[in-house]
Formats: structure tokens, C-alpha cells, sequence
């Protein structure tokens, strides 16, 4: 059994001016061996972007592409025609698949945009790039696990190529929920806000916690407002 835990004040940090970056696994500049990902999980960042400052338009191919914003707006446009405006507590998934070029900026001029990047590898290269996008209230996430992407789009979740089921929650002090894992799965848990203990481990914001050989992931709020995001793995 084993629950091992990535502080947030471990990870890599990047600060480029108009960006403050944690990162989670190995991302561009920073590399370490011992965190190159979690199964398909190959990057977790945590961005600030300040205002009116962004990506600017670059590629990508052959790799699921997720964007979780945590406060502010952000705005996105891509070579396969999409332009949209990702808000708070929103999901979008982009599948990159063959290729595909896009921006990401923030779409306010006043306020800077906290949102987390996520990548995993896609069960098949090769597939015809793709966008999807969820709107998210804070009701639908409130004392529960919401699962927000998934392989079957079952459950109203957007559809990703892997075999991962991705959920997002809010849980208020005292709140508690348990995920059950099937044998040979694992499960990746970070923390956004608030304090939990996640398999008796105490956890806190920005906090990574890598799962495997377990039955059971169990999640305790210990602070007003918790929120994290749950990744069910091969």
C-alpha cells in the first residue's frame, strides 16, 4: 500500500514575468527523474497569468490536453476554428491528436487568471484533433466527487482518449468522500485549496498525492472551502 505525498513547495517553479508556473512533473526547463508523471499523467501546472498576457500560438500533437480554471477567465483560439472563453470552475478538453496550434491569454485586462494545465498521453496517436468545453457551477461539485472527463463521456463528463475517469471537489469543513479503486489502478489527488487529510495524510494547498495499491481513496475537509481534483489512473 502506498500513499506518497509531492508538497507543493517541492515542485518546480518558473517565474517568466507575466508567469508564475508550479510544476507538478518535469515541464520544459525544469526536470527531475523522480517525477516524470503518474501513469498517463504527464503534467500538472499550476499557472498565474497577469493580466492581458497569455501563450502566445504554438503546437501541440498527440497528447490530451486539459485546462481547469480556478479564478478569472481565460481565452482560447486554435487552428481547428475554436475560440472560446474558459471561466471559473470551467473544463476544457483539447485533443491534440495529428497537430494542432493554439493560443491561451487571459481574457481580462485588470485581473490575473489562476487556472491548473493538464496533460495526460492519449490510449492511440495519430487522432483527428479535437475541443470540447464544460461549464461548471460550484453547486455541482459542492460535498461530492463531480466527474468531469472520462473515456465514456459517461455521467455528462467530456470525453478524453484514455482510460481515466477525472474528478473535480468542493468540500466545506467536516466533509468527506471516499473513491473506490479497482485492482491495479492508481489514483493522483491535488489539492487547489483548503486543507484535507487524503488516506490519513494531512494535505494543503498545491499538495500532490500519488496513490497505488489501494482500495480506497478517502478525502477529509479540514478547512471552510477544500477543492482538488481526483485522477483515477491506469
Amino acid at each position: 500500500m502506498s500513499t506518497i505525498i509531492r508538497p507543493a513547495q517541492s515542485r518546480g517553479h518558473a517565474v517568466h514575468g507575466w508567469l508564475d508556473s508550479y510544476h507538478s512533473f518535469s515541464f520544459a526547463d525544469y526536470f527531475d527523474a523522480a517525477h516524470m508523471g503518474w501513469g498517463p499523467l504527464r503534467v500538472i501546472n499550476e499557472d498565474r497569468v497577469q493580466p492581458g498576457a497569455g501563450f502566445g500560438t504554438h503546437g501541440h500533437r498527440d497528447m490530451e490536453i486539459m485546462s481547469y480554471v480556478i479564478a478569472g477567465a481565460l481565452e482560447h483560439k486554435d487552428s481547428i476554428g475554436t475560440g472560446s472563453v474558459i471561466s471559473q470552475g470551467d473544463v476544457q478538453i483539447m485533443s491534440a491528436g495529428t497537430g494542432v496550434r493554439h493560443s491561451e491569454f487571459n481574457h481580462s485586462k485588470v485581473e490575473p487568471v489562476h487556472f491548473l494545465q493538464i496533460w495526460l498521453t492519449p490510449d492511440q496517436n495519430g487522432l483527428t484533433p479535437r475541443y470540447d468545453q464544460k461549464a461548471l457551477t460550484k453547486a455541482d461539485k459542492i460535498g461530492r466527487l463531480r466527474l468531469i472527463a472520462s473515456k465514456t463521456a459517461h455521467d455528462g463528463s467530456l470525453m478524453i482518449h484514455q482510460d481515466a475517469d477525472i474528478f473535480a471537489a468542493q468540500l466545506m469543513n467536516g466533509e468527506a468522500v471516499a473513491h473506490s479503486l479497482d485492482p491495479g489502478r492508481r489514483a493522483w489527488v491535488q489539492m487547489i485549496s483548503g486543507r484535507a487529510e487524503i488516506n490519513g495524510l494531512a494535505a494543503s494547498s498545491g499538495d500532490g498525492f500519488a496513490i497505488e495499491n489501494e482500495l480506497l481513496v478517502a478525502i477529509a475537509a479540514m478547512d471552510h472551502e477544500t477543492e482538488f481534483l481526483l485522477f483515477d489512473l491506469p
